[in-house]
């Protein structure tokens, strides 16, 4: 158990001193873990959770933190508010396209609390009166290099990398975003074609 692991159940504290489970059970799906872990306030099962999850959390923390040990930080603040908030997940879409989201809410809201780093919200916006960006198929980004494509995700603001890296990398489908993101498929349409426009333009800047 690492120290960021051990720190972050020391802070949830009894529930992980009540806890009767003694076996990790690996064999769970997401799903039955879940419903375990919040049934039972179960700490132990959620240290499971956090084995399963811990590194995908990091990595988008990364993505907001100038450091890693920021990164670190902001991962064990993650954890301990979806303990907290793992009640809410619904199942209505795979649970890490779920938490990848809950993940980038909580790091948005983390950098819009800092005035000095805080992020243009711009593109979560949807003016009709706004230029529509032209169309970039998905073939296109497929045949992109991709060091050129990653130098490209960290130049767009992070909720167009979020919701690029949630569509391609991660495969939520349309609905799923619908159901993480709480907008129509319209907006997310609108939202995938402008942030694809911005990553081709940002990847035809690198060398």
């Amino acid at each position: 158990m690492t120290f960021l692991k051990k720190l972050c159940f020391i802070i949830i504290g009894s529930e992980f001193s009540k806890s009767s489970s003694n076996t990790v059970h690996d064999k769970y799906t997401d799903d039955e873990l879940i419903e375990q872990i919040v049934k039972n306030k179960d700490a132990l099962l959620f240290g499971e959770l956090y084995d399963r999850y811990s590194k995908l959390v990091y990595n988008k923390c990364l993505g907001f933190a100038k450091s890693n040990k920021e990164a670190e930080d902001l991962t064990q603040d993650v954890f301990l508010m979806l303990y907290v908030k793992l009640g809410s997940f619904k199942g209505t879409s795979k649970f890490s396209t779920w938490l990848y989201s809950f993940t980038y809410n909580f790091c948005v809201n983390y950098v819009n609390r800092n005035k000095e780093r805080k992020i243009n919200d711009n593109s979560v916006k949807f003016d009709t009166q706004e230029e529509v960006p032209v169309d970039v198929t998905d073939n296109l980004l497929l045949q992109m290099q991709v060091d050129k494509l990653k130098k490209a995700l960290e130049l767009i603001a992070p909720e167009d990398k979020t919701l690029l890296l949630l569509k391609y990398q991660d495969g939520a489908s349309i609905k799923e975003l619908e159901d993480v993101l709480e907008i129509k498929s319209s907006a997310i349409k609108m939202r995938l074609k402008r942030a694809k426009a911005k990553v081709v333009e940002m990847y035809n800047t690198i060398p």
